[in-house]
């Protein structure tokens, strides 16, 4: 096990020295990593899909959004106006609502770094003001306990690290693009008071950080700063997980405990995902930036396991993950909010927290830079068109919490849960996942490349323009035209380059079969496999175009033999994005339940500019089926088929016509 050494102790705030990349993860000097990230901002949407997503994420999404937390909705800016002394009043909403308010003003800076306004900067700064205002003189800043005039660090379920690691998180973004240090100030300040209190190790404090943002905003600190405590302290905290010792103190660790909380077995002899799902990824992500410093292979190789775990056992065809709200590990140890046993997939159950579809995205951008393959870009990509963009309305102003896979009338009670709802809501009293979506809408151009030491790699589809330089500090601008997910067909402009060979990395999606690549109009021999990168490397010249033609081929999916919940169903996809059939395109009073899929059925792919915020539907035959339903189970006889057409969306677009029936996978006849 690598062990840091610390070089830096007791250095003031005044004194560190800060990194000028403006990367979202400032990998440019991590000794672990293959793909770099590019600067925020060297890369931005300007036609097609995303680009319209991320208008809407600047001129409704962000705004609206910011109106509930400012706001006597949301009221995390009256909390801090509260510690700070600026008002009176009592502290609103979950105890982690300080780290939902960071999330907010991360999107903020990211939406500045492609678009600056100075208005939104002041406006910012302004709120940073507050905030710091509202920090104690040791460094402490926790809204909920302030207010309250809980013991600081008393109990864990509090959430503190939580918020801790968010405003690391922020604070580091917000330097690296503005160039200010009023937030990163604060989060040194908050930093060096962990340092203080949790590098002792004090038994009383070792289950604390369950909820592992930490591990992220410490590791970024140190990537800004250069300062190597937190760097050590975020391996703290890795260390902490499943290594707690006799005697240590019942008070602090919540109601929630073993695998729920990933503790039941140290992170590097860990095999399988357990526990609430988000704390979860978030702690595997944060391990994978610690790992990205230290090179540590224990590290590296858990976490393999863990990737190969979730995606192949416990990840639903959208990239969701987490499948229940309540149940039990595979250790009998009582857990929410997260992932069941392998295989055990349920639809109308599935709980699949926006937050945790998110974190499973911020894994596989982590391994992409470490182990530079492309399966990992696949998630990526998966998540974002399907189960991340499901959480938020076409309008922007509705969320999902949960994200299930099928949605059936009175089938569940919706009164007696806290989360999950028949229809998207306009604010949600657990308000972790809006903000966090609407950040990684904010910079999904940062993930489209990435930069190697040879070359550059094209992660991600969609109209842009990318102003960047290599790793060896030359310039180079692409170009990017293309209608996808709805069309296969990409073309890639060098707009400038250096004389010298380099490569450019293509990412074959894995649904992508038979794609084709030209180079400047003529056939490419090249080894274009679906889930890997082709590469291609030559002295590049400005004006060269590399096109891709892959196919989008309507395409049925089926599950693991063990998912029992799938079995003898499909799922219906085309591209990257998943399809889902709702009850406004059947026919009237026919159920979600009634209908099967011809497994010859016709596909007819249409875009519709005007519907649904402008999406490509596919019209297919299904079969209807009248079933009884009144008895638990009944005998059958040959059954009665009515062949009718219909229309089949994208599954992040469901529920914005109204409270309706929706369903992923259809029994399918085979013919």
């Amino acid at each position: 096990m690598v062990r840091l050494i610390t070089t830096l102790i007791g250095l003031s705030v005044a004194s560190h020295t800060f990194a000028q990349d403006k990367a979202i993860i400032d990998s440019s000097k991590s000794p672990h990593i293959q793909l770099h990230a590019i600067n925020i901002g060297d890369c931005q949407w300007t036609d097609g899909f995303w680009a319209e997503k991320f208008k809407l994420c600047e001129s409704v999404m962000v705004p609206h959004m910011g109106d509930i937390l400012k706001g006597d909705v949301g009221h995390a800016l009256n909390n801090f106006k509260i510690a700070a002394g600026m008002m009176e009043g009592k502290h609103q909403g979950f105890s982690w609502h300080d780290g939902d308010f960071y999330k907010w003003i991360e999107a903020c800076v990211y939406l500045d770094a492609v678009n600056h306004d100075e208005n939104r900067l002041d406006d910012i700064d302004k709120m940073i003001d507050i905030i710091g205002r509202a920090q104690e003189n040791d460094g402490y800043l926790h809204t909920a306990t302030q207010i309250e005039g809980i013991p600081h660090f008393s109990n864990r379920r509090f959430h503190e690290m939580y918020n801790c690691g968010h405003l690391y998180t922020a604070a580091c973004v917000h330097h690296r693009i503005t160039g200010k240090t009023n937030f990163l100030n604060i989060a040194i300040k908050n930093a060096d008071l962990l340092y203080r209190l949790f590098q002792p190790r004090p038994k009383q404090l070792s289950r604390f950080g369950f909820n592992q943002t930490q591990i992220m905003g410490l590791t970024e600190l140190y990537r800004t700063t250069r300062d190597k405590r937190y760097l050590e302290l975020a391996e703290i905290f890795i260390n902490n997980r499943g290594n707690q010792r006799s005697g240590d103190e019942p008070n602090v660790t919540g109601e929630s405990f073993g695998d729920m909380v990933q503790e039941r077995v140290p992170l590097r002899n860990e095999t399988e995902a357990v526990g609430h799902a988000v704390l979860a990824l978030y702690f595997y992500a944060g391990a994978a930036d610690v790992y990205a410093e230290t090179g540590e292979k224990a590290l590296i190789d858990a976490l393999d396991r863990l990737w190969e775990n979730v995606v192949d056992k416990k990840m639903y065809v959208t990239g969701a993950l987490g499948q229940t709200h309540y149940g039990v590990s595979s250790r009998h140890d009582k857990i929410s909010e997260g992932f069941l046993d392998e295989y055990m997939m349920p639809n109308m159950t599935a709980y699949n927290e926006t937050c945790a579809n998110i974190c499973n995205s911020m894994f596989s951008y982590r391994m992409l830079g470490i182990k530079g393959d492309s399966k990992y870009a696949d998630v990526m990509e998966r998540v974002l068109f399907n189960s991340a963009l499901s959480g938020i309305s076409v309008d922007g102003k509705h969320y999902f919490y949960s994200n299930p896979l099928r949605m059936i009338n009175g089938s569940r009670n919706y009164a007696k849960m806290n989360t999950e709802s028949p229809k998207r809501l306009p604010y949600l009293k657990c308000f972790c996942c809006p903000p966090n979506l609407v950040r990684t809408i904010a910079k999904s151009s940062s993930w489209a490349y990435s930069l190697s030491d040879t070359g550059i790699a094209v992660n991600l589809y969609g109209g842009n323009k990318l102003s960047t330089h290599m790793r060896d500090g030359s310039p180079i601008r692409l170009s990017q035209k293309t209608n996808y997910p709805w069309e296969g067909s990409v073309k890639i402009t060098v707009e400038s380059c250096k004389n010298e060979p380099f490569e450019i990395r293509l990412r074959i999606p894995e649904w992508a079969a038979g794609t084709e690549i030209r180079l400047n109009a003529e056939s490419f021999n090249i080894n274009a496999r679906a889930g890997s990168y082709a590469t291609i490397r030559r002295t590049w010249t400005p004006g060269d175009v590399i096109e891709l033609d892959m196919p989008m081929n309507v395409q049925l999916i089926e599950g693991h033999p063990r998912i029992e919940e799938v079995r003898n169903q499909v799922a219906v996809a085309r591209g990257p994005v998943v399809y889902c059939l709702e009850s406004p395109d059947l026919p009237n009073e026919t159920s979600i339940l009634d209908v099967y899929l011809p497994s010859d059925s016709q596909w007819t792919p249409q875009f519709q500019p005007d519907f649904l915020g402008g999406v490509t539907t596919i019209t297919g035959d299904i079969a209807v089926r009248n079933i009884p339903k009144q008895h638990m189970y009944h005998p059958i006889g040959k059954p009665q088929w009515k062949t009718e057409r219909a229309q089949f969306i994208p599954y992040f677009a469901w529920s914005n016509r109204g409270e309706s029936e929706m369903t992923v996978f259809v029994p399918i006849i085979w013919k």
